[in-house]
């Protein structure tokens, strides 16, 4: 039998003590107090990005309590009592669904709304463009415009590997900043030409046609097919035929991103110019396709992305292939594309009456900010504002390009709470009768100060 000394307790001192609840409860404390890493993504591999400049211009105008200031930056066309402008056409369009008896949610199929897709590439071609009958298009309902330019990038950066090809992008210096971060978030190198010519504030052509002569064989040519973003500042249809004919030799291949067609001239047929050309010279070539501005959907988020394939024996085939191969890459993009921004669209885009309206509507836009610009010019030259002012009405769309520099475009900000972004662009759709000469003077003052 075990001694009496065996059943004795074990003392405080002893190496198997049991500790107290109350330094337990310590020894957690200490644990928790000890710095431990609480994260996989520490400020070295994931450091603070930089607000979007147009989105934090946003911002500081909204929280300028001035009475006074002007919003000239964001992209969005505003009526002359500087409100978003709902287009009545697609008011009635929303009635019509709204009153559908057998409208529903369900899911699009993956290449979206066929009704909204069809009409979309017969508005961007032409109803008779020789690409639709022979079975040469194909067609994908994106998220918008950004939507478009993206599928586009992703298709290329995956299958753009013919033999000599160059793997390049090239970009207008300037072009719309998300351009640069669309094609470098697929991996597709960027590289830039020659667009605006600082000292006529126009194109700089030649300097465009040598880099496009210059450029490998078979580089991605990224082309604005009318009112370009940011400068406003177009080809003319003499200048295009000499582009083309520059992309044909060198064997380029076009990537044509339209963003305005009807809202910069009221004309669709007009804007879509450029690619119709291209199209009957033979290219093959893909079109991103926004309807943010010209229907005013901006947050629907209505877009198509166009493959257009060269006039050949086997062009229905290669269509047929490229379009089973976007199929997956939109599945694991977004899976389907939303709904109802496609269906105001095609609304009125299948209907005579309601395309004829919408078609009203895109002349009030654009002829308002044609309006604006003949307005300010005129403004700028009665009060002998230093330089030349005509640029004004030789650009189009939504987009002005001013020549002003950024401490001219920080001052405007500063003294008269004018917001525009830092390199002189100017929204039109955000001038009208009430603020164009406060906005005409206060430029004046500052290009005075400047000389």
């Amino acid at each position: 039998m075990p001694s009496d000394s065996s059943r004795r307790p074990t003392s405080p001192s002893s190496p198997s003590t049991v500790p107290s609840p109350l330094s337990r409860l310590q020894n957690i404390a200490n644990q928790m107090a000890s710095p431990v890493s609480t994260t996989s993504f520490p400020a070295e591999a994931v450091p603070q990005a930089p607000e979007d400049p147009l989105f934090g211009l946003m911002r500081a105008y909204r929280a300028d309590e001035s009475p006074d200031k002007v919003d000239l930056g964001i992209g969005a066309y505003r009526d002359n009592t500087a409100k978003p402008w709902v287009l009545p056409v697609v008011k009635k369009a929303d009635e019509i669904l709204r009153n559908d008896p057998e409208l529903n949610h369900e899911y699009l199929p993956i290449a979206g709304l066929a009704s909204f897709t069809t009409k979309a590439c017969e508005l961007i071609l032409g109803g008779a463009s020789p690409a639709i009958s022979e079975k040469r298009v194909t067609s994908v309902q994106t998220i918008s415009g950004t939507g478009a330019v993206h599928l586009g990038a992703l298709f290329l950066a995956r299958f753009y590997k013919i033999h000599g090809a160059n793997r390049t992008v090239y970009l207008s210096n300037p072009t719309w900043a998300n351009h640069n971060q669309i094609f470098t978030n697929v991996g597709i190198p960027i590289a830039t030409y020659p667009y605006f010519d600082k000292q006529t504030k126009g194109l700089d052509f030649e300097g465009m046609k040598k880099t496009l002569a210059d450029a490998p064989e078979r580089s991605i040519i990224l082309l604005h097919a009318c009112a370009h973003n940011p400068t406003g500042v177009d080809p003319t249809p003499e200048q295009w035929r000499e582009i083309a004919g520059l992309m044909r030799a060198k064997k380029h291949f076009p990537f044509f991103d339209c963003a305005y067609q009807g809202f910069a001239s009221g004309d669709l047929e007009r804007d879509a110019a450029a690619i119709h050309y291209f199209v009957e010279q033979g290219f093959e070539l893909v079109i991103a396709q926004s309807f943010a501005k010209n229907f005013g959907l901006y947050g629907e988020r209505a877009g198509c992305f166009h493959f257009v394939a060269s006039p050949s024996s086997d062009a229905s085939e290669i269509t047929t292939r490229v379009a089973s191969q976007l199929a997956i890459l939109q599945r694991s993009e977004i899976s389907n594309p939303p709904i109802y921004g496609a269906r105001i669209a095609s609304t009125v885009l299948n209907d005579k009456a309601l395309f004829a309206e919408w078609q009203e509507n895109l002349r009030t836009m654009s002829g308002r900010i044609i309006d604006m610009r003949k307005a300010l010019r005129a403004r700028l030259e009665e009060l002998g504002t230093p330089g030349t002012w005509n640029h004004i009405t030789d650009q189009i769309g939504m987009f002005s390009f001013t020549g002003l520099s950024e401490a001219q475009v920080m001052k405007l900000r500063e003294e008269f709470h004018v917001y525009m972004t830092k390199n002189g662009r100017i929204s039109m759709a955000g001038l009208n009768t009430r603020n164009v000469d406060y906005f005409a003077k206060a430029v004046d003052k500052v290009v005075r100060e400047a000389q």
